[in-house]
């Protein structure tokens, strides 16, 4: 019999990838922020589309969490990098983005690594996490709170590597307090137990570092650092402390499903192109030329140069 966590995982995937597009929208249609200022999230609550898409990521969260019940962390935490799929193929649909083909080979790895790792997991119940755990886990909120602070000055590419990283290590620890979380019996306990706020307190975190690294580049590249900063330490703390397990004689496709996600994830860090900056910015272009008050050229010679130069760098950043 199917394990209903299936279920939820591959929902799960959809919904993030919906949310991640939604979200980078709307970041990229807010003022750059260069502080670590939680109004960001007021201001990005401005935006419908910003609202839905943390609906839908609510939605994945739910989702997620409803997997973890019997579904490794290690599965569960590289599968949301599957969302990255989803994100890419509603893009071109809807928005027109025009991927590399690195950014394409790299995505097919990562469905291919995220593959090994369904066909390796064994669903089976958490263990609990001791008073050490939860210390460890208050400590971590506050390290990441930390470098958030200094990352946030980080302009471009490396400030949405830097904040991409941050957020998945504050989901990280947000999901290896859901795992033992989701095993409570009843809502008094559930309520009652120091991991929820835990959660709560590190997805706040991690989703204001996510905004801020998708203002500053390319949506891929900032949820793909999150991906792959988040999963290692889910995966070894699953492993390790929580109980998870994998089938007999299946170690080795764990392994290596577990590492060709994580190298397509960390390569989508460094081929995936900025989106929505290139279409801002190609906006910008052809006004300052069409309509400079100090060009002398005749309108049609104008537009004509402003297509040409478009071209060009079309041609050069593909």
């Amino acid at each position: 019999m199917v394990s209903s966590g299936w279920c939820f995982l591959a929902a799960m995937v959809i919904a993030y990838g919906i949310a991640n597009l939604l979200q980078s929208v709307a970041a990229a249609r807010t003022t750059v922020h260069h502080s670590f200022d939680p109004g960001l999230l007021l201001r990005l609550a401005g935006h419908r589309t910003y609202l839905l898409g943390v609906g839908c990521q609510v939605g994945g969260f739910v989702l997620a969490f409803l997997a973890r019940r019997d579904l490794p962390l290690f599965l569960v935490q590289a599968s949301m990098a599957a969302g990255l799929g989803v994100t890419a193929l509603l893009g071109v649909l809807l928005l027109r983005w025009r991927l590399p083909r690195a950014e394409v080979v790299l995505l097919v790895l990562l469905v291919a690594g995220i593959t090994g790792l369904v066909l390796s997991a064994r669903p089976a119940p958490s263990r609990q996490l001791g008073t050490a755990g939860l210390v460890t886990l208050a400590a971590t909120f506050g390290v990441i709170a930390l470098l958030g602070f200094f990352a946030v000055r980080l302009h471009g590419a490396p400030g949405s590597v830097a904040l991409g990283s941050l957020a998945g290590l504050a989901f990280s620890a947000a999901a290896v307090a859901a795992r033992p979380l989701a095993s409570t019996h009843s809502a008094e306990e559930f309520l009652g137990d120091p991991l929820l706020y835990l959660l709560v307190a590190h997805s706040v975190i991690g989703q204001l570092l996510l905004g801020l690294a998708m203002q500053r580049g390319s949506t891929t590249a900032a949820v793909a650092a999150m991906d792959a900063a988040g999963a290692v330490p889910a995966a070894i703390v699953g492993v390790v402390l929580l109980g998870d397990q994998i089938w007999p004689g299946r170690e080795w496709l764990a392994a290596a499903g577990f590492l060709v996600t994580l190298a397509a994830v960390l390569g989508l860090t460094r081929y995936a192109e900025p989106q929505h900056q290139h279409a801002v910015t190609g906006r910008r272009e052809r006004v300052v030329v069409s309509v400079g008050p100090s060009s002398s050229a005749p309108p049609g010679r104008v537009n004509a140069q402003a297509a040409s130069t478009g071209a060009r760098q079309r041609t050069t950043r593909s």
